[in-house]
C-alpha cells in the first residue's frame, strides 16, 4: 500500500507532462466557467480525467504515488498561478485577455461564433445585468469565461 511501485521521479515528470497537454488542450477549448459547462463539457471533463489515469500513475497503485501526483499537480498549479501574477506578458499567455463581444446595442455575432458562445448565452448575459439590447454600450468576455454587460 506504501510502497512505490514506479520511481518517484517518473511520477513527477508523468504530473508535469500530462498537466502541461492538459493545460494547453483546455485552454484551446475555450473560455467557458465550471458554472457554464453543458452536460457535454462535463462528460468530457470526467473522462479526461479517466483517460489520463493511467498515464499520470504509470502502474503505481500505491498511496505515497497517489501523494506524489496530488502534490506535483497542485504545486503546478499554485507555480503558474504565482508566475502568471508576477507577468502581465505569462498571464496573457496563460489566461488569455477579455475580448469585445458587442457594442452599442449590438452583438458581434462572429466575435460570439470564434469563441463558441450562442445567443442564448448572450441574452443570459443580458438578464443577469437587468439591460436591455438597446442599453448595452460594451459586452466583454472576460478570462473566466463571464461575459460583463456596461449599460450605457
Amino acid at each position: 500500500m506504501f510502497d512505490l511501485q514506479v520511481n518517484a521521479w517518473e511520477l513527477l515528470a508523468r504530473a508535469a507532462l500530462i498537466y502541461i497537454a492538459l493545460f494547453i488542450m483546455v485552454r484551446v477549448s475555450g473560455k467557458r466557467t465550471v458554472g457554464q459547462f453543458t452536460p457535454f463539457d462535463l462528460l468530457v471533463v470526467m473522462l479526461l480525467s479517466e483517460a489520463v489515469s493511467n498515464g499520470l500513475s504509470g502502474g503505481d497503485d500505491s498511496v505515497v504515488g497517489a501523494w506524489i501526483l496530488a502534490a506535483a499537480l497542485i504545486a503546478m498549479n499554485g507555480l503558474l498561478g504565482f508566475v502568471s501574477s508576477r507577468s502581465k506578458r505569462l498571464e496573457r499567455l496563460l489566461e488569455g485577455c477579455p475580448v469585445l463581444v458587442g457594442r452599442d446595442g449590438r452583438w458581434f455575432p462572429e466575435v460570439l461564433s470564434r469563441h463558441r458562445l450562442s445567443p442564448a448565452d448572450a441574452q443570459k448575459a443580458l438578464r443577469e445585468a437587468d439591460c436591455a439590447l438597446r442599453d448595452l454600450k460594451l459586452a466583454i468576455l472576460e478570462t473566466d469565461g463571464s461575459i460583463s454587460i456596461v449599460k450605457k
